[in-house]
């Protein structure tokens, strides 16, 4: 089955910032660009990070699961999953490298990489994190990738 790209436009603060975050540490390749956006090939997606002129957003969920308003978030698993996000659904052995490579960097997670419904429908490995303008991005992948819609 063939899936069709999605293309996602979001707001960042800064690019070059952004440029390392998306094209370094996560590895996607950079495509069109000027002085105000950039595309990034976000495994076989289009991402275009935009430049906005505005104060910076509300403070960022912060995931620990406190119950303090630390922005908009759900409460999943005693952890505050911010609200929105965005992110992929990678293959089980990439999840790991990223999440490998992540802690190596020193990346501040949201929501560290953890396991979830181990040993039930839709187990799944995820983590949350911020780029550098406060957009939260999770990881995640199945370990039996049939249950991506398991209920």
């Amino acid at each position: 089955m063939s899936i069709p790209p999605f293309h996602l436009a979001f707001p960042v603060r800064d690019l070059e910032s952004s440029r390392r975050f998306y094209g370094e540490l996560l590895g996607c390749a950079e495509g069109r660009s000027s002085d105000r956006w950039i595309d990034f090939d976000f495994h076989g997606h289009q991402i275009v990070a935009h430049m906005v002129d505005r104060p910076e957003p509300e403070k960022p969920a912060d995931g620990d699961g406190d119950g303090e308003d630390d922005g908009d978030a759900n409460a999943v698993d005693g952890h505050d999953v911010p609200v929105p996000h965005f992110g992929l659904v990678l293959e089980w052995n990439a999840w790991h490298g990223l999440a490998d490579r992540l802690k190596a960097a020193e990346v501040r997670f949201v929501i560290e990489p953890y396991l979830r419904f181990e040993g039930l429908p839709g187990e799944q490995a995820t983590m949350f994190l911020l780029d550098p303008s406060g957009n939260a991005l999770e990881f995640k992948a199945f370990k039996d990738p049939g249950q991506l819609f398991a209920t």
